[in-house]
């Protein structure tokens, strides 16, 4: 621990967000990154307080107080190399991962907990500038042929690690693209799909071969796949969508999120609307849209049809609306 009074010295001051009357007219993400010298500050807030919580709170055990200590050092190398031995993907939850870790942090207990999310995003967006985030090829092979059925964070985080290991892992997608709810579930102003793609190309050097449009059970069948394959990871996502069996479900316009979010994103991606909207075209412009849900999810569709230009946009939440500060553990 670098700073033991940092905590008393420093406020908290976490990213800041671009204007709402200039995020809504483009796709890009919104966040404003707050750099390297005010993330280095917050940093030196990490406490030495005995049990970090922070690591009860994170669902990948990352090893915060460890680089965030190395951060305030302004040894950010070694941060990144901290963060890796845990975390595939910091890039990715340094952008849209809900941060329990704040909630668990000691700090929280004033409720101003150490930015967390913010300083593990820079780390990972100072690596890759740097060029310190490299293929990390294995030095010979295992000869083992493993098939990895889903290509969303859980089985790009599965094929990397086995790819270093030495094995040669093939993911399978069902959609044209990889990424899973990465590439297709999240908005583009959460989540630059570049930022996938950056982690393709290291991934394809170190050996991970991708396979789209590959529907195991449709194209390609199972039993093919235990034939040519020595291990068969099963790392599919959880696509079935909550219906509401609620008087007018059946009328015209209501859809299910997913549906009206990955069109979006495949229109971003260049789609042709015949091809972004295979299934009819759902798009909130000029309308009326009522979002029925307040987690991310319904966060995403707020955001997305404010964007596509609706007329108003009306949430509806089961739960008592939510505080407009970060709740206490």
């Amino acid at each position: 621990m670098g700073k033991p009074t940092g905590f008393l010295e420093v406020e908290r001051q976490d990213r800041k967000y671009a204007p709402v009357a200039e995020r809504v007219t483009n796709w890009r993400e919104f966040t404003q990154e707050p750099g390297a010298e005010a993330v280095s500050k917050q940093a030196s807030r990490c406490m030495d307080c005995g049990i970090p919580f922070c690591h009860s709170g994170c669902p990948v055990n990352n090893l915060i107080p460890d680089w965030n200590d190395l951060v305030y050092k302004d040894d950010w190398q070694a941060a990144i190399e901290r963060l890796h031995q845990t975390n595939n993907f910091p890039e990715v939850t340094g952008r849209i991962c809900p941060a329990p870790c704040e909630a668990a942090c000691t700090l929280n207990i004033d409720d101003v907990p150490v930015t967390i999310k913010s300083i593990e995003g820079e780390i990972a967006d100072r690596a890759f500038r740097e060029g310190w985030i490299k293929p990390q090829c294995a030095p010979r092979g295992t000869g083992k042929r493993i098939a990895i059925v889903g290509s969303g964070p859980a089985g790009l985080a599965c094929a990397q690690q086995l790819a270093r290991m030495g094995h040669a892992p093939t993911v399978f997608e069902k959609s044209d693209r990889i990424g899973g709810l990465l590439r297709y579930g999240i908005p583009d102003f959460k989540l630059d799909k570049s930022v996938i793609d950056r982690r393709m190309e290291q991934m394809e050097v170190e050996g991970v071969i991708f396979r789209t449009n590959m529907e195991v059970g449709v194209t390609v069948s199972v039993e093919r796949l235990l034939d040519d394959y020595h291990v068969l990871v099963l790392a599919g996502g959880a696509e079935q969508p909550r219906d509401l069996p609620v008087p007018g479900r059946e009328l015209d316009g209501v859809h299910f999120a997913m549906d009206f979010l990955s069109q979006q994103n495949k229109r971003n991606a260049g789609d042709a609307e015949e091809k972004a909207a295979a299934g009819g075209t759902i798009s909130g412009h000029g309308k009326h849209v009522v979002v029925i849900g307040g987690g991310d999810t319904g966060s995403d569709c707020i955001g997305t049809s404010f964007r596509q230009g609706a007329a108003s946009v009306t949430q509806l939440e089961i739960l008592p609306q939510p505080r407009s500060t970060r709740t206490r553990r």
